[in-house]
């Protein structure tokens, strides 16, 4: 900012102030706000300044705001419109009414003019009292400005009403506006990237009421654009499947167990460690999101495995020890049995948290995407453990007391399911070979599906905001562009279900979108109540209808997802490298041609680099010379006439007004008007600018993209549906190694697939590190290097049908479901450990010899933990 200060003075005059945004984030906006006129009397004028004076004012005093950025608004200014005609008759400069203009302010912007000096006006002084002076600037309307005397013709004022037009008007637009049906504005809220969305969004709100009083005559729509709803719908849907799964866990825990004492003890000590993971995420200054809330829903198979485990071991070795009569007292016995299981819990434990560090240590969007959810899923875990080793036991001493709360009745549920277990299992035991047979063929169909799987890197969100990118051949003008973004509002609002549509076309003042007046984004809303999927055949049906210019539809999050990627919205994205334009727009073509011959794909083009018809003006040296003029002085008075230029300020009621000098509009409307154009010369007479200079239309690239000084030009693609991003992707890159491309020439892949593979790599590579620490973590639960790979061996086996699932499910894996690998395979793991802990713990405490009776009695005494586990998760 002090860098930015010291540059500004020196900056040319037509050029605004530096404006620094403040940080933001790649999903910064909170909210697009739709301004339009309740009635004819507001004009979009008036309703600019009440935007930028009082409503951005406001929203910006709200935490966490960032930036509120305008599309559409005209900025309501002075305008000196002078007429060159009469400019010649009455021999008046240009500089002449620039100079007159500016002098006539309190605060004139031409350097080298009287009027940028601003004096103090002085005081006087009394016998008792400083009087100040101030000068009161009698200017308030564009009648008061065209009354300034700029010269003297034979003894009469000269006046800037006599050789201009002063009136009030507006900036030349670079961007607009279009709100549901016709002109507006379009507030864009920008967040802070720690600023929270849902606080952020009510607080915006909020204001937005206190402010609506004083609105009159402007409607406001607020819901064009609103992430929050998706957020809250999510969190509300999560909240709803977690209280749904607690009451079904609830129910399954009392018909499992069929003793409300030990229900109860498991009932408490899940929301317990859930409270306790929520504490500590709290304290680290997270939020609740449906990434957190994933994470506690996954883990609470794993904590009801933890309650159950622990209590299961005391209420039996209560019984058995009351059955003995033995003399030890409660605490002793629970003491003990919680002690017998501590070291198995600790390890499973240690084993599932080990077996999602990989997610951890992932970079860049796929890391920040998903490490939330394994952060929420290892605290559970963890304070599930500490739970299970120090509630539960005290919870036990509190509920089993006396000798009655030990009468077990056994759950209807559990003698059958034992029953039927241990009929399977002994045939097993006795014949494994079948068993091993069909555990083979399933591995083989697990083999044989995974690489018939496709690739995406993240599932679809069905969030109800879209947008649709609107962008036309470069050098398309303004009102073209607003012609085409309101039939399409117009015809997307017939749909059922689209509530609104908001469309913001080219730039904005103080905003952080950098494109042409080519370039638009529509945004709707769809109601809830609607069916998603027709919906939005409808909306692609309507924007397919609309040839010749690219355009898409896509979610806010896919968008953005793409966005951090490549810096644009397509799934697929080709970027080719090289010296010369000429060079890249040819091999970019071939690279489409290439890319429509794929099947699957759609919406292929080439980046809009291509030349556009533009009145270039070349000074002839000569000819400008014989009238005294510099080729500086064409351009500094060409471009006063045909694009203003500010000179000075006007300050009324808390606001400030431009003044600018500009030309008539009939002045400049075509590239006659361009060649006709009048300059001032010394001698004080005027030469029209083809005098002087060769003014054509002629053919410039619209623009030319560079990175590390090398030009580039990218050709992007989507997915039509009918096949998954890594087959497409693997027939491109096989297309593309026999296409030979031109000397100095190279080509990459960009897109949602690169950061997939690089995502996939790195946790591949963090999971066989991940893999030895489990098979670390195993032998040292059993003490036995054998045990350790008997049980790391069998890991893999329970991840097939995880493949075949989504093999049946859609033939897709994402890098979510790879996540998911990781949390199944820490499960299975803790499943082995408390299976072989427990055939340990019955050979060496309780003096059963290793055989099958072992087998079979550990086997189906873990086999209601097992099953609950499974069934919660």
């Amino acid at each position: 900012q002090e860098r930015i200060s010291t540059v500004t003075p020196s900056l040319p005059r037509w050029a605004a102030p530096p404006f620094m945004i403040q940080p933001l984030s790649a999903t910064s906006r909170v909210m697009k706000i739709g301004l339009s006129p309740a009635d004819d009397d507001v004009s979009l004028m008036d309703m600019s300044m009440t935007a930028y004076w009082k409503i951005r004012a406001r929203l910006l005093r709200v935490p966490g705001v960032a930036n509120v950025a305008i599309w559409g608004e005209r900025l309501k200014m002075l305008q000196v419109q002078v007429d060159p005609d009469r400019l010649r008759r009455l021999d008046v400069t240009l500089e002449d009414v620039m100079a007159g203009t500016a002098d006539s302010l309190d605060a004139g912007l031409l350097q080298f003019s009287d009027g940028a000096v601003i004096g103090t006006g002085g005081w006087i002084e009394t016998q008792d009292q400083r009087l100040v002076v101030r000068h009161v600037l009698p200017i308030y309307t564009p009648e008061d400005l065209a009354d300034v005397v700029i010269d003297e013709r034979e003894g009469e004022p000269l006046r800037l009403g006599d050789v201009a037009t002063v009136k009030y008007g507006h900036q030349t637009l670079h961007g607009d506006a279009v709100i549901n049906d016709g002109l507006g504005l379009m507030l864009i809220v920008e967040k802070l990237p720690w600023g929270n969305t849902l606080d952020v969004t009510q607080g915006v709100e909020a204001a937005i009421e206190e402010l609506r009083p004083g609105l009159d005559g402007i409607e406001i729509d607020s819901e064009i654009f609103r992430p929050a709803t998706f957020i809250e719908s999510s969190v509300d849907n999560l909240s709803s499947a977690l209280v749904i799964g607690a009451i079904l866990m609830i129910l399954m825990l009392c018909a499992f167990l069929y003793e409300w004492r030990t229900a109860l003890i498991s009932v408490v000590s899940i929301p317990l460690s859930l409270i306790a993971a929520g504490l500590v995420l709290y304290m680290r200054g997270a939020t609740i999101n449906t990434m957190i809330l994933a994470g506690f829903v996954i883990a609470l198979g794993d904590i009801v495995d933890d309650a159950i485990i622990d209590i299961e071991n005391v209420v039996r070795r209560l019984r058995e020890a009351r059955k003995l009569g033995s003399t030890k007292s409660t605490g002793r016995i629970i003491l003990e049995a919680s002690l017998e299981v501590r070291s198995a819990i600790v390890y499973a434990t240690l084993i599932e948290v080990a077996a999602i560090l990989p997610i951890f240590l992932l970079e860049g969007l796929s890391g920040s995407f998903f490490q939330p959810l394994a952060l929420s899923y290892a605290l559970a875990l963890l304070a599930s453990m500490v739970v299970a080793l120090t509630v539960t036991p005290a919870m036990s001493m509190i509920f089993f007391r006396k000798p009655s709360s030990l009468m077990h009745r056994e759950s209807p549920l559990v003698a059958p399911m034992q029953r039927a277990y241990d009929r399977v299992l002994s045939r097993i035991v006795v014949r494994p070979r079948r068993a091993f047979a069909a555990v083979g063929v399933t591995a083989m169909l697990g083999v044989v599906a995974l690489p018939l799987l496709g690739q995406s890197l993240l599932p679809s969100f069905k969030e109800r905001d879209f947008l649709m990118h609107w962008v036309t051949k470069p050098g398309t003008s303004h009102p073209e562009m607003v012609r085409l973004t309101t039939r399409a509002c117009e015809e997307l609002r017939t749909i059922p279900g689209v509530r609104n549509c908001g469309v913001h076309i080219g730039q904005a003042f103080n905003a952080d979108e950098v494109v042409g007046i080519d370039f638009a984004e529509n945004w709707i809303s769809v109601d809830p109540s609607v069916d998603y999927d027709e919906t939005v055949a409808n909306i692609q049906e309507v924007v397919d209808g609309y040839p010749g210019i690219y355009r898409d539809v896509l979610t806010y999050l896919k968008e953005r997802i793409r966005e951090v990627l490549t810096g644009t919205s397509e799934a697929v994205v080709v970027r080719i490298y090289g010296p010369d334009l000429e060079g890249l727009r040819t091999t970019a073509e071939d690279i489409e041609t290439m890319l429509t011959e794929i099947p699957g794909t759609t919406e292929v083009h080439v980046d809009l680099q291509e030349n556009i018809p533009q009145v270039q003006v070349e000074v002839d040296l000569a000819k400008a010379r014989a009238y005294g003029l510099t080729p500086g002085d064409v351009r500094r008075t060409a471009a006063t006439l045909v694009a203003g230029e500010e000179v000075g300020d006007v300050f009324l009621g808390g606001k400030a007004y431009d003044v600018q000098v500009w030309s008539t509009p009939d002045t400049r409307e075509n590239l006659t008007d361009i060649q006709n154009l009048l300059l001032d010369t010394p001698d004080g007479g005027h030469v029209r600018l083809e005098q002087v200079a060769k003014v054509e239309i002629a053919p410039a690239p619209n623009v030319i993209h560079h990175e590390a000084t090398t030009r580039n030009i990218d050709v992007g693609a989507n997915l039509d549906g009918t096949r998954d991003l890594g087959s497409v992707v693997a027939d491109l890159e096989a297309r593309m190694a026999e296409y030979e491309f031109p000397n100095e020439f190279r080509a990459e892949m960009l897109g949602e697939f690169s950061e997939r593979q690089g995502a996939q790599q790195r946790l591949m590579l963090f999971a066989i590190a991940a893999a030895v620490l489990i098979f670390l973590l195993l032998q040292a639960s059993f003490s036995s290097w054998r045990l350790a790979t008997l049980s790391f061996l069998t890991l893999p086996i329970a991840l097939v049908g995880g493949v075949l699932a989504a093999y049946l499910g859609g033939g897709v894996i994402s890098l979510g479901s790879l996540v998911g690998f990781l949390t199944v395979l820490g499960i299975v793991a803790r499943n082995g450990i408390m299976l072989i802990s427990h055939y340990q713990h019955l050979e060496q405490f309780e003096g059963m010899a290793f055989g099958p009776e072992l087998v079979l009695r550990g086997a189906r005494e873990r086999l209601v933990p097992i099953m609950m586990t499974v069934l919660t998760t």
